[in-house]
Formats: structure tokens, C-alpha cells, sequence
């Protein structure tokens, strides 16, 4: 929580300072047109990457796999994006690399090593392990029933 705080006073300070810089050494009005161009050059790209995300998100479905890299990839984007339209060039220097796919796809390999992605189904499933008729052995790992069930009061 400390961390964020810190983030969110540092951050516009920084950038304050660096818009007054660029102001002053090349003129406040060209320093407003720039924000709006990389702006407007971060939106494009985000469109573009959005989609071909998408459309790649929706050919893993369509395969019967679960999108996990891809859902995370629109996150990154999604961040990106938010920084883009932020005034400022340090948040837009951290937007356009979460746009760049390298970098982006190296960002997205290490969030997926910190987290474990699950796939929830639109029906309960329980799981039963079938035994020997003894018990005396331990149950084999390729018996497994899948089965639906609904619970009546």
C-alpha cells in the first residue's frame, strides 16, 4: 500500500518537471502538441494490438484452450492504454512499451509465472476416484469420472 502511494506522488512529480524541461526548450504549445501526438499514436497502436490479441484469444477458445496468455496480454494493453492517454512522457515511455510485442510478451511471461490461471466451467464438476474392490491398492491415476450433478433440497 506504501508502494502505491509513493508511486502516485512521484510519478506526477516527475512528469511536472520533465513537461516544464520540454516546455522550456522547445516551447509550451509544441510540448502540448506532442502529449496529444503520442496520445493519438498510442491509441492507434492500441487498437491494433487489441485486436490481433483478440482474434488470437478467440482461435485458442475456438481450439478448446483457455486464453490465459492472451487475457493478460489485454490487461498489459489495457494499462498501457490508460497510461497513453495520460499527459506526460515517463507514462507515456511505460505505455508504448507495454504496446511493443517483445517487450510486452516478456512482461506478460513473467506475470504468468507469479500467477496460476484457472478455467471455470458453466457446470459443476465432480471428480471420483474409483478404488479396487479391496482398497488394499492405491487408486490408479487414469481412473478418474467426470460427472455432473445438481443438488435437490
Amino acid at each position: 500500500m506504501r508502494f502505491l502511494f509513493l508511486l502516485f506522488i512521484i510519478i506526477p512529480i516527475i512528469e511536472i518537471t520533465i513537461l516544464i524541461q520540454v516546455g522550456q526548450a522547445i516551447g509550451g504549445w509544441y510540448t502540448v502538441g506532442l502529449v496529444l501526438l503520442s496520445a493519438f499514436i498510442g491509441v492507434n497502436m492500441l487498437r491494433y494490438q487489441g485486436l490481433s490479441t483478440l482474434a488470437r484469444a478467440q482461435q485458442r477458445m475456438g481450439q478448446g484452450e483457455v486464453p490465459g496468455q492472451e487475457m493478460v496480454e489485454a490487461i498489459v494493453l489495457a494499462v498501457g492504454g490508460a497510461l497513453l492517454v495520460t499527459p506526460g512522457f515517463v507514462t507515456d515511455i511505460i505505455g508504448f512499451s507495454c504496446l511493443v510485442p517483445g517487450i510486452r510478451k516478456g512482461l506478460v511471461k513473467v506475470l504468468l509465472s507469479r500467477f496460476t490461471i484457472i478455467a471455470a466451467g458453466q457446470t459443476t464438476q465432480a471428480h471420483f476416484h474409483t478404488h479396487a474392490p479391496d482398497d488394499s491398492q492405491p487408486p490408479r491415476s487414469g481412473d478418474v469420472i467426470d460427472g455432473e450433478y445438481t443438488r435437490r433440497d
